[in-house]
Order: structure tokens, then sequence, then C-alpha cells
């Protein structure tokens, strides 16, 4: 009898921690990040499950890679269906001017967030805001802009692709 009531206790006692014990221990890759979520970034596609793309469905917070790349996957071999221009990726409708909300899971301290079209950069940002207007320069009909969300104090940055129609 002694027995069974210490392990219902150690039990009890383990329920009670797990939860300041995911509070405590530092998130790990899967739980930290973000993505661009309006407009609907690839991943946030896929996530909604507008297009079939494979594990970035459960992870469209996760697309990390080195600073410094041009790809929707930042590299990341994992989420490669991001890269494939042939999938039927939506386009959002918007003028010459285009804000960019980010979406996070969890806070990494920040350098700046930069965004690119055909490997042009349309602007850089501070940290001090997650929404960005950005001017698209001129350009019109179907476009892919590249978000780039450059931490702070690591070598890796967040990619996004959104795609575009440009009235």
């Amino acid at each position: 009898m002694k027995s069974s009531r210490r392990k219902l206790a150690a039990v009890a006692a383990g329920v009670g921690i797990a939860p300041l014990v995911a509070v405590v221990l530092p998130a790990t890759s899967a739980y930290a990040h973000g993505y661009v979520s309006s407009p609907l970034s690839r991943q946030a596609q896929c996530a909604q499950r507008i297009v079939q793309c494979g594990q970035i469905q459960w992870e469209p917070q996760s697309v990390e890679g080195p600073k410094g790349l041009q790809s929707c996957s930042g590299g990341n071999g994992r989420f490669s269906d991001l890269d494939d221009d042939s999938k039927p990726w939506r386009a959002t409708s918007v003028g010459n001017s285009v804000t960019f909300s980010w979406t996070f899971t969890a806070r990494h301290a920040t350098r700046d967030y930069e965004y690119f079209l055909g490997g042009r950069s349309l602007g850089k940002f501070s940290p001090q805001s997650s929404s960005h207007t950005v001017n698209l320069g001129g350009v019109t009909g179907r476009q892919k802009v590249l978000a780039v969300w450059n931490i702070a104090d690591t070598g890796n940055a967040f990619y996004a692709c959104v795609d575009l129609q440009v009235q």
C-alpha cells in the first residue's frame, strides 16, 4: 500500500511540475519562430491547406536558414515545396504598396526585417513593429516578394515568400 501511495504522489508531483518546466525551459526550434500571415505567405497557405505542401503545413513558423539567402525555403530541404513556383499559390491583389504582417510563435531578438522582389531590395525595417508597408516600385502583374526576418543574436533568419497580383 505504501508503494502505491508513493507512486501516486510521484505522478501527482510530475503532473504539477510539468507546466512549470515547460515555461522555464528554453523553447526548441519547433516552438520558436514566425512567418508572414498577411497577405498569406506560401507557408500560411500550406498551413491552411490551400496548397498541398508536405511537412511545412505543420510548421509554418519554422522556415529558418542562414542569413543572406534568397529562397522561399530558407535553404531547408524539408520545406522545398515553398520554392516550387509551379504550385497553385494564391496571389493576393494589392496596389503599389502592401503591408506585410508577421505572426510569431516565440520572439527572438530582432536585427531587422527585409523585403526583396526579384533579388532587388524593397526596404529594410527596424524591429519596432511586426507590420511593414512596402512600396513595390511601380511593378504590375504577378510578383513574388521574399520577406526576411533577421535575428540579432544568431547567424539565422526566417524566410517567407508572398505571391501578389499587383494592380
